[in-house]
């Protein structure tokens, strides 16, 4: 968890400085990684964060604020591959607000720096949109330049990029067009756009971009201009830099916002329709939550809408302060939320054939990610929160947690929508889906599954992709992508069948030899690998066996409790045997299963259902024609730390941390992940860190490598 950083206030002078220096290197390095290298690492909200606590420090601590201060630096250094433009009027950034108090404030301090005194004072509001801000000087009308911001001073010539926008005109139309007039505004990329891109880099093995304004950006600083015309770019004008008094016509000049917008438009411009003029802060939100409202269905990224004094003669007394106007002023949307629109529901069936619905979204940016899927966890929950296809809903998206849906829109919802009804039947394979009950509570589980097992489709896929899996049967060459193919080109349609490949169809190797990645080479390198799995451990090929609730650590302890393979079988199978007439499990191997340590009602449930399935038996019997299972090393019962909790942490030099745990668990010992009350020993290399403070704090005791070897 991040630590909470000491409040302003509370900052001696010597703190004040040296977290200004951190700041500012940290900042810096965003800073390049946004505007240089087209590749953000933190969020939009968390760079906020950082530039409002330096201005906040330097507000309390002025005469410490530094000459390469955050405040007073726009964008970055323009890269070397490009030529220089120097702007004649610099491209600077516009301060935030995050909430209605925050737009009130600024509106009131224009009020106060005019005394004005109430006088109703007009300004614009219009999205502000995600990309990347863009220059063009015209000089009798014609298109001469084009630079990208940089760092506000200085900006890459990329004219031959730009004029691949359709949207910007090489010549300005109609008569009255000043010598020199420099138009301002915003390169994007939509989300249709957006989308085709991803799918053609993917196609090509090529770099996939996290959202359209980093691929916006990256397709504007592209040496070759065909390159960026195919990305399909757009652009929207919404500011003037410099503008001659002289035009076409004799003399000229802006007035007001709204009617250089105007101008802008005439001369061939595309312009924002949502952009309109309003009286007081009150209308201003108004406006932005419209607009929030709207963001789902506009088909391109905004983060926010932006206020403008309308009057030029207004903005130029209010002038500017630090690297921002004080007539202008950008009313962020929440870093982390959304609003957006379900398009559809569809149920997903995993491995364990669990039934998951998905919303599918109109894609919308948070938190810095394009978002088009949403969970919506299960059938409950849906009911819960009476979620429909079509709804508005808000969505949240927080670090890399999956997006969930937090709230629907109830008063966007439309008269003919109906609830959504949840499946009773696999929308795989047609096989009637259930919610079990809990033999203890008699409670019905949250989730629904596919009963179809082995012959539903989205389940055989989900077992191979884990039975090939690292801690399973981990062949080498033939993981998840690969087992995937096998099955949809017709050589596999079970686990077990990967053992019979090499002596399967030649017609099919003779075809598979033939596809890109699949010569001689690796068709005989691959059958070795399978071959090397012929003999297993029992503990992996339990975990392999895809079984609900049985992970690494529960096979290994059914591995070792059972010992070898001619007990676990029929003691399994025995387990699954109902005894009375309502199908209870009442016998004496069901007894022994649940009583062991490690074991619950639960997995023991699971078990025998598994083995109850009689298309998984006859699939076990098959793998078993393929491969000798090896038992684990007994547990040495007589040992010091038989019994014992153990925990290892930091780097192991000696052997590895899988060794180590072998070791310990062949010794009688229990190998956990965490430190707790429970711990009896904690293995420390160098390196440990918050394990062994916590076992130090609890009394635990403390080994290094070499005492516990």
């Amino acid at each position: 968890m991040a630590r909470k950083p000491i409040a302003v206030k509370k900052l001696t002078p010597m703190l004040a400085k040296m977290e200004l220096e951190r700041l500012a290197l940290n900042i810096a390095k965003h800073n390049k990684a946004y505007h240089a290298e087209d590749a953000p690492i933190i969020s939009d909200a968390a760079y906020d964060a950082l530039i409002k606590r330096n201005a906040d420090i330097e507000a309390a601590f002025p005469e410490l604020k530094q000459v390469n201060s955050p405040s007073d630096l726009v964008g970055f250094k323009p890269l070397d591959k490009f030529d220089k433009i120097t702007h004649s009027i610099p491209m600077l950034s516009l301060g935030n607000a995050f909430n209605k108090q925050d737009v009130i404030d600024f509106y009131d301090r224009i009020d106060r720096f005019l005394g004005l005194n109430g006088k109703e004072i007009k300004l614009t509001a219009e999205p502000k949109i995600d990309g990347l801000s863009a220059s063009l000087r015209y000089e009798k009308g014609v298109l001469v330049s084009g630079a990208t911001r940089g760092d506000g001073q200085i900006g890459e010539d990329v004219t031959l990029n730009f004029k691949t926008i359709s949207e910007i005109p090489h010549k300005l139309l109609g008569d009255n067009i000043p010598d020199i007039v420099e138009v301002r505004g915003e390169v994007y990329m939509s989300h249709a756009e957006f989308k085709a891109l991803n799918e053609r880099q993917l196609a090509a093995d090529a770099k996939i971009f996290a959202n359209p304004r980093n691929a916006a950006a990256g397709s504007i600083r592209q040496l070759d201009s065909r390159i960026t015309a195919s990305r399909n770019l757009h652009f929207f004008a919404y500011a003037q830099g410099e503008v001659s008094t002289k035009s076409t016509q004799g003399d000229f000049e802006f007035e007001s916002q709204m009617g250089m917008i105007e101008q802008f438009k005439q001369w061939g411009f595309a312009v924002n329709p949502l952009m309109q003029m309003f009286d007081n802060a009150e209308q201003l939100v108004a406006h932005y939550t419209k607009i929030e409202e709207l963001r789902p269905t506009l088909g391109y990224d905004i983060d926010g809408v932006v206020y403008k004094v309308n009057a030029l003669d207004l903005q130029t007394r209010l002038g500017f302060v630090s690297r921002a106007p004080r007539w202008a002023i950008a009313h962020k949307f929440p870093a982390e939320k959304a609003r957006t629109i379900i398009n559809d529901i569809e149920i997903q069936v995993g491995r364990t054939g669990a039934l998951t619905p998905v919303a599918r979204l109109e894609p919308v940016s948070v938190g810095g990610v394009v978002v088009s899927n949403a969970t919506l966890h299960n059938e409950d929950e849906i009911a819960r929160k009476d979620v429909r296809i079509g709804d508005t809903v808000i969505i949240q998206r927080a670090g890399d947690v999956i997006p969930q849906i937090v709230e629907v829109v109830l008063d966007k919802r439309k008269a003919d929508s109906v609830a959504f009804e949840f499946p009773r039947f696999c929308p795989e394979c047609g096989s009637k889906a259930d919610r079990e009950i809990n033999p203890k509570t008699g409670k019905e589980d949250a989730i629904r599954r596919c009963e179809g097992g082995l012959i539903c489709k989205a389940q055989v896929v989900e077992r191979l992709r884990h039975f090939v899996s690292r801690n399973a049967y981990d062949f080498d060459g033939l993981g998840a992508k690969q087992v995937e193919q096998f099955y949809n080109w017709g050589i596999i349609k079970n686990a077990a069948d990967i053992f019979d490949i090499e002596a399967g169809d030649g017609d099919k190797w003779d075809t598979i030899r033939k596809r890109e990645g699949w010569g001689d080479q690796s068709v005989d390198k691959l059958f070795k690998a399978i071959n090397d799995r012929r003999k297993i451990g029992l503990d992996r090929f339990i975990f392999g066996l895809g079984i609900r609730h049985i992970g690494e650590t529960t096979a290994r302890m059914l591995a070792r409790s059972y010992e070898n393979i001619e007990t676990f079988l029929p003691a399994m199978k025995a387990a699954a045997i109902p005894i009375g007439t309502d199908g209870s499990l009442i016998n004496e191997a069901y007894a022994d299963l649940v009583n062991l340590d490690g074991v619950g009602d639960v997995v023991a449930l699971s078990l025998v259902q598994f083995f109850a399935e009689e298309n998984n038996v006859n699939f076990i019997d098959k793998l078993l024609d393929a491969v000798t299972t090896i038992p684990l090393e007994k547990a040495d019962d007589s040992s010091p730390v038989a019994g014992k909790v153990m925990v290892f942490t930091g780097s192991l030099e000696i052997m590895t941390r899988n060794e180590a745990k072998a070791k310990a668990e062949s010794l009688g010992a229990k190998v956990t992940g965490s430190v707790s009350k429970k711990t009896d020993i904690l293995v420390a290399g160098p390196g440990a860190g918050s394990k062994l403070k916590k076992a130090e704090s609890l009394g635990i005791q403390v080994l290094t490598e070499e005492e516990w070897i």
